[in-house]
C-alpha cells in the first residue's frame, strides 16, 4: 500500500489494530488479511529523493505516530540516488476528517478502501474515528461511495487530480461500537512504545553533547567489564518507560446490556469512567454518539446530563470533560510522534524474553486487563464467528500471482493468515495443556485425547512406543481423525500402533525405548519440515494444512487446520494417494500422482514402484505413509510429509526409523553429483562444488537472523529447485531402507540404495569435515547454541551429528565449549520437560528452581536416602527400560493423570540432585550424539550461556539480577517469573525478495553501487508490503542498504539504515541475539566515523555484552571487537587503553586460534600500527615481523597479504631511518610516546605471565575478521559476499583513481610512497601516525586495505577474497584497523602542513 500522510507520515500497526478487526469481522475473515496488511506496504517517497528506501522504511507499519523529521531527513549520496524500478507512483488526496481537519494522503490507484482506513488509523488526527464511511469527491464534481474492498482505480482516476476524501461518520451498531471503545483503550495503553536501546543511547547523548577531549578521561576502559557481566544482566532488559495517563479508568458499565426499552431508542452501550480528577461518568453509547447520562446511583438514569456532554467519538467526548485527559492524550500523540516509527510496529511472531524485570515492577489494578482476561477464549474471535482457516489459506494460495502486484497481494494475504493462525495454535495449545479446551474422544486414553477449537485441531505429540503400550486401550473413534493425528506422530491410531508394534517386536528393549522422548519430537519436526518444502514447491492443485509445534509446560502440541468435511462421518473413501495401514493397502490415483511427481522434480526425489500387502505394484513418488486426500471442497490435500527426504543411511534400525537427511543436505548432493559426472571429475570435485552451495546456506543463515531455528532450513530448502537444473537427473529413492516393500529389479532397488548410502557417506566425509574446517578457519563462527544449530543445517548437517563434530574441533576450545554445551542444554531439555510435565500448577515454580540449582549449583539429596537413591537409579534407566515410567515416555500422557507424582509427601522434582541429573545428561549425551562428556563438565560448562540457552528452549523467564552463581544454590523460587510456548511454524517466506537481495549483494561484489542500492531497496519495498517491518529478511535489508551507502559515503544515511536494522532485531530476534550484538558494533562503527567516539563506546560496550552473555568472553569475536575499540582508542589518542585492548586482543586469538592463525596475525599487525602511531618503529618492525612470519607460513610468499606485510615493514624501516637521520641532523625527536609504549609492552608481558587465564578468557572472531575488513565469517550470516563485495568495490574506485574513504569523500589516487614519506617527516611525532597510515599503502591501497589483506588472513578464499577484505564492509562489525588510520591521514594532513 503506497500511501503516507503529510502530517502524519507513517503508517500504523497494519496486523494488530483492533479496528482493523472491525472492519475484518464485518465481512469474512479471509478478504480482509490482506488488506488487514495494508499498512505494512512500503511508501516509497514520491518526492524522488534517494532516500526511496530511507523514507519507506519509515512509513511502514508505524503504529499511530509520525515520522520524526530526523527520518524524513534521510539523505543518500549522490552515487545511490537513482530511484527503484518498479516504483509505485503516489499521488496527492487531500482527506476532510469528521472532526472537519484537512489532511493529506499520498495514495496509489492501486490501493484498496482499506488500505485508506488503515493510513487514516495511523494519522494522530484520525486515529481515534472507526465508524465512518468514505465519499469520493472527483474533479469533474461526481461523487463517489467507497465500499471497503474497492481498489480506488476502480471507482474514479485519481492520477488526474483534484480528487478529495470525506470521511463521514457512519451509525454505530453493537459490534462496532464495541470495536471502538476497544480501540480507545488501545490507544491509551500503548502509551508507552517498544524503545530501541540504542534510540536511548543516541537520546542520552543528544542531551549530554560532550566534547572529544572528555572522552579520554570519562569512557571506562572496559577490560574488566568481561568478567562481571553476570552484573549486567539488567541492562539486557528493556527499561520499563514513563507511562502517560490520562484517565483512571473506562470499563464497562454493570448497567449493561441496555434494557429493551432504551435498545429501542438507540442504546447500545454503558460505560464507566473514572477521569483524573476523581469524577465519574457513566456514558452511553448510542448508533449515533456518545454522551455523559444522569446516572449516579444504581439506578440508570439515561436522560443526558445537564451541561449536556456529546460526541461521536468515545475520545472526543472525554476530552470534553477531563481537561487532564485532553493534555495527557495530547502527549500521547506527541511521543508516538517524535518515535522512531519501527518503534510503534507491532510484531507479528514477537521471540520469547529469558529476563524478565528485576525487582519484579509492580502488579496494579487494571479494570481493561481483567475484562480482556475474562472475554479470552484462547485464541478464537472475541467477536463473531470463528475463522475458517484452512479456507483462509487455500484461498490465499490460490490467488493469482503473475504480475508483482499480484504476487505481492499474494504474498501479503498468505503471510497474514499465517501468523493469525499461528498467534492463535498458541493460544489454543496453551488452553488444550491447561484443560481449558474438552476433547474431542474423552472415552480415549489421555495421551491419545485430540481437540477442535476455534476451527484448528490440536493433538498431543505420542510416542510410537507409548502408543504400542496403550494400543488396546485405544478407541476405534479415533478413526475419523487419522489423518491429523497420524501426521503428527506414527502411532496415534489402532492401525498405526500395530505396524509400530510389528516393526519393535524384535529390537531389544534398549533400543525401543532410545525412541520414547525422541520419536515424537523427529515426528512432528519433519512433519513441519515436509510442510514447508511442499509449501515452497507450489505446484497448482496440490494443498498442505496449516501447521504449527508448540511446546509447553512439557508437552509438545501438534495444531493442524482442519481438511473440510473430515470431521463429519466416514471419509474413508476420501483417501486417494499412500497409505493409512502402512503399506498394507496403497491407494493411488493419476491426477494425485501427477501433482505429486511435480513436487519430487523439485525435491529431487524419485518416481519409483513398491508393492502393498497384497503384492500389488503401485507407482508412487513420496513416502508410502504419506496420505493425499480429497476434502469436501474437492481440494486435493497431502499429509504425513515426514520423510520427503531419504532415511539417513547412516543410522539404521527401527530406533532410527525418523533419521533422515536434510533437504539442504540433498540438494548439495545433487548438485555436487551432477557436477561430477558432467565435468567427469574426480570425488574432489564433489567436495569443490559442494563448497559454494553450503556456504550459500551458512549465509542464508546468517542474512537471515534465526527465528525459531526455521529461517535457515527455510533458505535452503528452496535450494533444491534452484539447484535442479544441474542434478535433475539425481534422484532419491524415500522409501529405501524402511519396512516397505520395493517392487522393480534387485539392480535397480541396490542403485537406488547405493545412490541414498553415496548421499549419505556425502554428509559424512564430505560436508562434515568441511564443515569442520569452516569452523576452524572462522568462516563459520557460531556465538552460541542457537546460531550454531542454524550453522549446521544450513549446510546441511543433521543435529544429531554435533557430538562427531565436537570431537573433531577438540583442539579449539572455545568451539569445544559451544558444541559441549549444546548437548549438555539439550540432554538436560528433556529431562526438564519430564518435571514440568509432572508437577502440578503450584509446583511450578519451586520445580524449575530446584532444576536449575541442580543444573549449575550443588544440591544433594533431599528425603531419605533409599527413596532418592531409588529414584535416581530410575532415572538413569530411562533410556534403557522402554516400560520404566510410562509417565515420562509419553507426551501426551497428562501430569494430572497419575497420582505417583510424589513420593512421601514430596513434590517429584525435590528427588533430584545434581549427581543425578549430571549422571543423565553423561548418559543421554552418549545415547543421542555419542558424546562422552567429561566427567568435570559441571564445572567446565558455561553456565550464563547453558542457562540462557535452556531458558530458550524451554520458554522459562528468569529475574534479570545478580545471581551467585558459585553457591550451591543460586536460584530462588521467586526468580522464575514465566513460563512460555516455544513455537515452530511454517509461516511461509518471500523468495522474490530474497533472489533481489541475492542479486543485490553479487553488484555489490562487483562494485556496481547504484545497481545494489536499487534491488536492496526493491527487496525492502516488497517484503515492507508483504510482511511488514518487523521481519528479520527487512532487517538484512537495512544492513544491506547500510553497507551499500557506508561505501558510497553517506554514513548519515549508514546509520538510520543501521538504527532500524538494529530495531528490528531486537524487537524480531531479542536483545541479546548474537546479530543484535553485531548491529550495535556496526553502529558503532559508523558513529566513529562521524567522529562521535563517546557514543560509538558506549554501542560497543553494548557489543561486548551481548557476546560475553551469547558466547562467554572465550570467543574470537570478542577479540575482534577488542580491536575495533582499541582503534577507537587509538583515534581519539588515548593510546594506553588502545594498547592494552589489543594485547588482550592478542591473547586470546593465541590461546584461542592458536600462535600462528591469521587472526593472530592480524593482531599482531594492530599493535605494529599503534606503536607507529606512538613512534616505536623498532616494536612497529618487531610485531609486524610476526604478521609476516606467520602469512608466511599460510599463506606463501606471493599472497597478496603477505607481500602487504612486507611492505608494511619496509614502510617501519624507512621511517625508523627517518627518525634517526633527524636525531642525527639534531632536530627533536619526540621520544616520549615511543619509551612509554615500551613501558606499557613490558607491564603488561608481566601481568600476562600472572593472570593470562583469568583475563584471556574472551575473544571474538566475527569482529575480528570485520573488523580488518575480512570476509565475516561468523554462524550468524555470514557476510561473506558482502565483505567480498565491498572489496571489489574499493578496488574498482582505486582503479579509478579515487579512494572511497569512510568518511564519504573521494579524493585522489595517493601520491607516490616516497613524497608521502617526505610529508610525514616534516610532522611532529604525534601526528605521526596518520602519514604513516598512507605510507603503510605500499601497493597503492588505502592503508586499511593492508590492514585488511593482513587481517582477511581468515578468509577461506585465498585468491579472490584477499580484497574483499580491503572494504571495511560493515557486514559484521567490521571496520579494519586499517580504516581508522585512513581517517586520521584525512584529518592529519592539514595538521602536519
Amino acid at each position: 500500500m503506497a500511501g503516507k500522510s503529510n502530517k502524519a507520515k507513517n503508517k500504523g500497526r497494519a496486523f494488530k489494530s483492533n479496528l482493523a478487526d472491525s472492519w475484518e469481522s464485518e465481512s469474512k475473515p479471509l478478504d480482509s488479511s490482506p488488506s488487514l496488511n495494508g499498512g505494512a506496504r512500503a511508501v516509497v517517497a514520491s518526492n524522488g529523493d534517494a532516500n526511496g528506501v530511507g523514507d519507506t522504511s519509515s512509513k511502514s507499519p508505524a503504529a499511530n505516530g509520525v515520522i520524526s523529521d530526523k527520518v524524513e531527513m534521510e539523505n543518500l549520496s549522490a552515487t545511490t540516488s537513482k530511484q527503484a524500478e518498479g516504483e509505485i507512483h503516489l499521488y496527492p488526496v487531500s482527506v476532510k476528517t469528521q472532526s472537519g481537519e484537512k489532511l493529506e494522503l499520498q495514495l496509489s490507484p492501486g490501493d484498496s478502501v482499506m488500505d485508506i482506513r488503515q493510513f487514516l488509523l495511523d494519522a494522530p488526527e484520525t486515529c481515534f474515528f472507526t465508524c465512518y464511511d468514505l465519499i469520493l469527491h472527483t474533479k469533474d464534481g461526481s461523487v463517489h461511495h467507497l465500499e471497503d474492498y474497492n481498489e480506488i482505480s476502480e471507482v474514479a482516476d485519481i492520477t488526474a487530480g483534484g480528487c478529495t476524501l470525506e470521511m463521514v461518520a457512519a451509525l454505530y451498531d453493537e459490534r462496532s461500537i464495541r470495536s471502538h471503545v476497544r480501540r480507545a483503550r488501545e490507544l491509551l495503553s500503548l502509551s508507552t512504545p517498544h524503545v530501541s536501546l540504542s534510540t536511548l543511547l543516541a537520546l542520552q547523548h543528544k542531551t549530554a553533547p560532550q566534547k572529544v577531549s572528555d572522552v579520554k578521561t570519562k569512557t571506562p576502559d572496559g577490560l574488566g567489564f568481561m568478567e562481571d557481566f553476570m552484573g549486567s544482566l539488567h541492562n539486557l532488559v528493556t527499561p520499563i518507560p514513563h507511562e502517560i495517563k490520562c484517565v483512571e479508568s473506562i470499563v464497562f458499565s454493570s448497567f449493561n446490556s441496555p434494557p429493551t426499552y432504551r435498545k429501542l431508542v438507540g442504546d447500545l452501550i454503558y460505560i464507566d469512567v473514572v477521569t483524573l480528577e476523581g469524577n465519574k461518568f457513566c456514558i452511553t453509547g448510542t448508533t449515533k454518539a456518545f454522551y455523559v447520562n444522569s446516572s449516579t446511583g444504581s439506578i440508570l438514569d439515561p436522560r443526558p446530563l445537564k451541561p449536556a456532554y456529546e460526541a461521536s467519538t468515545l475520545i472526543g467526548l472525554l476530552q470534553k470533560i477531563s481537561s487532564k485527559f485532553k493534555k495527557g492524550f495530547r502527549e500521547i500523540l506527541d511521543q508516538k510522534a517524535s518515535a522512531h516509527p519501527f518503534e510503534t510496529v507491532q510484531s507479528l511472531l514477537p521471540p520469547n524474553s529469558w529476563l524478565g524485570h528485576y525487582p519484579i515492577p509492580d502488579h496494579k489494578r487494571d479494570a481493561a486487563r481483567a475484562e480482556d482476561a475474562f472475554a479470552l477464549s484462547y485464541g478464537s474471535e472475541l467477536i463473531g464467528m470463528q475463522r475458517d482457516w484452512n479456507e483462509e489459506l487455500q484461498s490465499c494460495r490460490e490467488f493469482p500471482h503473475n504480475t508483482s502486484q499480484e504476487r505481492i497481494l499474494h504474498g501479503r494475504a498468505l503471510y497474514k493468515v499465517t501468523c493469525d493462525f499461528v498467534d492463535a495454535a498458541i493460544k489454543g495449545a496453551i488452553g488444550v495443556i491447561n484443560r481449558c479446551i474438552p476433547p474431542i474422544n474423552p472415552t480415549d486414553p489421555e495421551c491419545f485425547h485430540m481437540y477442535v477449537h476455534n476451527n484448528i485441531f490440536f493433538s498431543f505429540a505420542v510416542d510410537a512406543d507409548l502408543g504400542q503400550i496403550s494400543k488396546d486401550q485405544g478407541s476405534s473413534s479415533k478413526l475419523n481423525s487419522w489423518h491429523f493425528v497420524d501426521n503428527c506422530n506414527d502411532a496415534a491410531s489402532p492401525d498405526l500402533l500395530a505396524k509400530a508394534s510389528d516393526n519393535t517386536s524384535d529390537a531389544s528393549a534398549e533400543t525401543q525405548i532410545s525412541d520414547n522422548e525422541q520419536a515424537t519430537y523427529a515426528s512432528a519436526n519433519n512433519d513441519l519440515k515436509g510442510t514447508k518444502a511442499y509449501q515452497e514447491a507450489d505446484v497448482p492443485g496440490l494443498y498442505n494444512l496449516a501447521m504449527a509445534i508448540i511446546d509447553y509446560r512439557g508437552y509438545r502440541v501438534v495444531a493442524q487446520s482442519i481438511i473440510p468435511g473430515i470431521l463429519q462421518g466416514d471419509k474413508s473413501d476420501s483417501l486417494l494417494y499412500g497409505s493409512v495401514d502402512n503399506g498394507k493397502k496403497i491407494c493411488w490415483d493419476e491426477s494425485f500422482h501427477s501433482k505429486v511427481v511435480e513436487v519430487a522434480k523439485r525435491l529431487h526425489l524419485k518416481e519409483h514402484a513398491v508393492l502393498d500387502g497384497s503384492g500389488n505394484v503401485v507407482k508412487i513418488a513420496a513416502p508410502v505413509e504419506c496420505k493425499g486426500i480429497i476434502g469436501s471442497d474437492n481440494r486435493h490435500y497431502v499429509l504425513d510429509l515426514m520423510r520427503v527426504t531419504p532415511r539417513d543411511a547412516n543410522c539404521t534400525g527401527p530406533a532410527h526409523r525418523f533419521c533422515v537427511l536434510r533437504p539442504e543436505l540433498v540438494a548439495s548432493f545433487c548438485e555436487a553429483e551432477a557436477a561430477q559426472s558432467s565435468h567427469s571429475r574426480p570425488k574432489i570435485a564433489g567436495e569443490a562444488t559442494e563448497t559454494p552451495n553450503s556456504q550459500n546456506c551458512s549465509s542464508h543463515v546468517m542474512e537471515t537472523p534465526v527465528e525459531a531455528q526455521t529461517k535457515a532450513s527455510e533458505d535452503c530448502a528452496s535450494a533444491p529447485s534452484e539447484a535442479q537444473t544441474p542434478g535433475k537427473d539425481i534422484l532419491l529413492n524415500p522409501n529405501v531402507f524402511t519396512e516397505f516393500k520395493l517392487a522393480g529389479s534387485q539392480e535397480d532397488i541396490a542403485a537406488d540404495e547405493t545412490i541414498v548410502r553415496k548421499a549419505a557417506s556425502y554428509l559424512i566425509d564430505v560436508v562434515l569435515p568441511k564443515f569442520v574446517q569452516d569452523l576452524c578457519s572462522l568462516d563459520v563462527s557460531p556465538l552460541d547454541g542457537q546460531s550454531l544449530t542454524d550453522a549446521l543445517h544450513a549446510h546441511g548437517v543433521n543435529v544429531r551429528y554435533l557430538g562427531r563434530i565436537t570431537d573433531m574441533i577438540k583442539h579449539l576450545p572455545y568451539l569445544w565449549d559451544i558444541c559441549s554445551g549444546e548437548i549438555t542444554v539439550r540432554s538436560a531439555k528433556h529431562i526438564l520437560k519430564d518435571i514440568l510435565r509432572e508437577s502440578q500448577d503450584h509446583d511450578l515454580r519451586p520445580a524449575i528452581a530446584h532444576f536449575f540449582n541442580c543444573f549449575v549449583g550443588n544440591v544433594s539429596h533431599v528425603g531419605t536416602k533409599g527413596s532418592t537413591n531409588n529414584t535416581q537409579s530410575k532415572i538413569r534407566k530411562k533410556g534403557q527400560e522402554s516400560h520404566q515410567s510410562p509417565l515420562k515416555s509419553g507426551k501426551g500422557q497428562m501430569r494430572w493423570s497419575h497420582g505417583a507424582s510424589s513420593t512421601k509427601g514430596h513434590s517429584a522434582h525435590l528427588l533430584w540432585t545434581s549427581e543425578g541429573l549430571w549422571s543423565y545428561i553423561q548418559e543421554f549425551a552418549r545415547f543421542k550424539y555419542q558424546f562422552e562428556l567429561p566427567d568435570d563438565a559441571r564445572i567446565q560448562v558455561k553456565k550464563v550461556a547453558v542457562i540462557r540457552n535452556l531458558c530458550q528452549k524451554v520458554g522459562i523467564t528468569i529475574a534479570a539480577r545478580k545471581f551467585d552463581l558459585d553457591s550451591s544454590a543460586p536460584f530462588q523460587t521467586s526468580d522464575i517469573l514465566n513460563l512460555q510456548p516455544v513455537v515452530k511454524h511454517s509461516v511461509p517466506v518471500c523468495s522474490e525478495a530474497r533472489n533481489l537481495m541475492e542479486a543485490g549483494k553479487a553488484r555489490l561484489a562487483e562494485g556496481l553501487l547504484n545497481e545494489a542500492y536499487i534491488l536492496f531497496s526493491e527487496a525492502f519495498s516488497l517484503l515492507q508490503q508483504i510482511t511488514g517491518p518487523m521481519h528479520p529478511d527487512v532487517a538484512n535489508c537495512c544492513r544491506y542498504l547500510a553497507m551499500v551507502l557506508y561505501h558510497a559515503g553517506d554514513m548519515e544515511g549508514a546509520i538510520v539504515q543501521q538504527h532500524k536494522e538494529l530495531i528490528i532485531n531486537e524487537r524480531c530476534l531479542g536483545l541479546d541475539h548474537p546479530d543484535t550484538a553485531h548491529s550495535y558494533g556496526n553502529m558503532a562503527l559508523f558513529y566513529h566515523g562521524l567522529n562521535q567516539t563517546e557514543l560509538a563506546l558506549q554501542h560497543m560496550s553494548r557489543t561486548l555484552l551481548l557476546l560475553s552473555l551469547s558466547s562467554g568472553p572465550d570467543h574470537p569475536d570478542v577479540a575482534a571487537t577488542f580491536i575495533n575499540v582499541a582503534m577507537m582508542y587509538q583515534d581519539i589518542g588515548n593510546m594506553n587503553i588502545a594498547l592494552r585492548y589489543l594485547q588482550e586482543a592478542l591473547k586470546k586469538n593465541e590461546r584461542l586460534l592458536g600462535p600462528e592463525h591469521t587472526q593472530t596475525a592480524v593482531c599482531y599487525h594492530a599493535l605494529a600500527i599503534a606503536f607507529n602511531c606512538m613512534g616505536a618503529y623498532k616494536l612497529s618492525i618487531q610485531h609486524e615481523k610476526k604478521t609476516y612470519d606467520i602469512l608466511v607460513k599460510k599463506l606463501g610468499e606471493e599472497d597478496s597479504r603477505t607481500k602487504d606485510s612486507e611492505n608494511w615493514i619496509k614502510t617501519f624501516k624507512l621511517r625508523e631511518q627517518q627518525a634517526s637521520a633527524q636525531k642525527q641532523k639534531g632536530q627533536v625527536v619526540n621520544t616520549a610516546s615511543a619509551l612509554k609504549a615500551i613501558d606499557i609492552l613490558k607491564a603488561f608481558q608481566a601481568v600476562a605471565g600472572g593472570s593470562g587465564n583469568a583475563s584471556a578468557s574472551s575473544v571474538n572472531k566475527s569482529l575480528n575478521a570485520a573488523i580488518i575488513g575480512e570476509a565475516l565469517p561468523r554462524g550468524r550470516s555470514v557476510d561473506e559476499r558482502a565483505a567480498r563485495a565491498a572489496a571489489e568495490i574499493r578496488k574498482k574506485a582505486e582503479a579509478r583513481g579515487l579512494l572511497v574513504r569512510q568518511n564519504g569523500v573521494p579524493v585522489q589516487a595517493l601520491p607516490p610512497l616516497s613524497q608521502l614519506l617526505d610529508i610525514i617527516n616534516t610532522g611532529a611525532a604525534a601526528s605521526e601516525a596518520q602519514p604513516n597510515a598512507q605510507a603503510n599503502e605500499p601497493n597503492g591501497e588505502a592503508s586499511n586495505s593492508s590492514t585488511l589483506n593482513a587481517t582477511s588472513v581468515g578468509t577461506k578464499d585465498t585468491n579472490g577474497s584477499a580484497e574483499n577484505n580491503e572494504d571495511r564492509a560493515p557486514v559484521g562489525l567490521g571496520t579494519s584497523l586499517g580504516s581508522l588510520d585512513a581517517k586520521k591521514q584525512k584529518s592529519k594532513p592539514q595538521a602536519t602542513a
